[in-house]
């Protein structure tokens, strides 16, 4: 996988981050979810590399990143800290401006990226998000049972980090293969690259302060956000999966009209995991939204 990709590792914002980029022509910036890495692109990101520079990243605490440590209301792993990992990285690698595409935790980032930057993202895609302050705001019970690891990892310290480490793979495969479409959605080279990342010290504790944090200072910054009629400006379109826990849970255009200017969407026929349940629909969707 990614064998035309440079890797680089780039020292920004008191972390390093981890990426992989090739291609040439406008730059787009993708974002994978948890508990991934960059390497969910795998089979999108070549092809668009063929008309566009690709950036694929590993956020703070995951794939090949730097894994800071816990910090005060679990700031280092805001998404104000993680978005601005990514702007700082791209204006490293030479880009004042992009275009983004993030699936799950990424999208998250890129949210915060769109509200903080604004400018620098010309025109994003989210994948199978709503806003996380209405996701947590409008919680029932169906959407509880289906994301139960967002109320287990954020428990206080060290009893979901103790779990997480005791058995590493077995945390992938239940998350990830008690979804729709299971673990035969992931390339067994894929899937390995999960498995190794997971068990890299610090990980688990990066998890849970990413979860934690959405469930904390996020939500302040979100609150923000609303009070001051904030919204994100650039382009949005965004996707989910049909057979998904955001689509059945909630009304995603709708929530995401309330929060950006711009929005189109629809839900695709496949589960959480687009870019590699349906890359082929997702590469078309891609290439003719960031066109332009």
């Amino acid at each position: 996988m990614f064998e035309r990709f440079d890797t680089r590792d780039v020292p920004v914002n008191g972390t390093v981050i981890r990426c992989r980029v090739a291609g040439t022509g406008p730059a787009l910036l993708l974002l994978h979810g948890h508990p991934q890495s960059h390497v969910m692109w795998h089979r999108v990101a070549p092809a668009l590399a063929e008309t566009f520079t690709v950036v694929c990243a590993d956020l703070r605490g995951y794939g090949d990143s730097a894994r800071p440590g816990a910090s005060p209301h679990n700031a280092a792993y805001s998404k104000r800290t993680m978005a601005q990992d990514m702007a700082d990285m791209m204006t490293r690698l030479g880009f004042a401006q992009f275009r983004l595409a993030a699936h799950d935790r990424g999208a998250r980032v890129a949210h915060r990226l769109l509200l903080d930057h604004p400018g620098r993202v010309t025109r994003a895609m989210l994948l199978d998000i709503a806003p996380t302050l209405a996701m947590y705001e409008q919680t029932t019970e169906a959407f509880a049972k289906a994301y139960w690891h967002w109320f287990f990892l954020i428990q206080p310290a060290p009893l979901p980090e103790r779990l997480i480490d005791a058995d590493p793979a077995a945390y992938i495969r239940d998350v990830m293969g008690r979804r729709h479409a299971g673990l035969a959605a992931f390339a067994p080279e894929a899937l390995q690259e999960y498995l190794r990342c997971i068990t890299i010290p610090g990980t688990a504790t990066a998890i849970c302060e990413d979860y934690r944090a959405s469930a904390g200072i996020d939500l302040e910054h979100d609150r923000a956000d609303r009070a001051n009629c904030h919204q994100v400006t650039a382009p949005l379109r965004v996707l989910w999966g049909a057979e998904g826990a955001v689509g059945r849970c909630f009304p995603v255009l709708d929530l995401w009209r309330e929060a950006a200017t711009e929005v189109t969407g629809k839900a695709l026929d496949c589960g959480h995991y687009i870019a590699e349940e349906q890359p082929a629909q997702l590469l078309e969707e891609m290439r003719e939204f960031f066109a332009f």
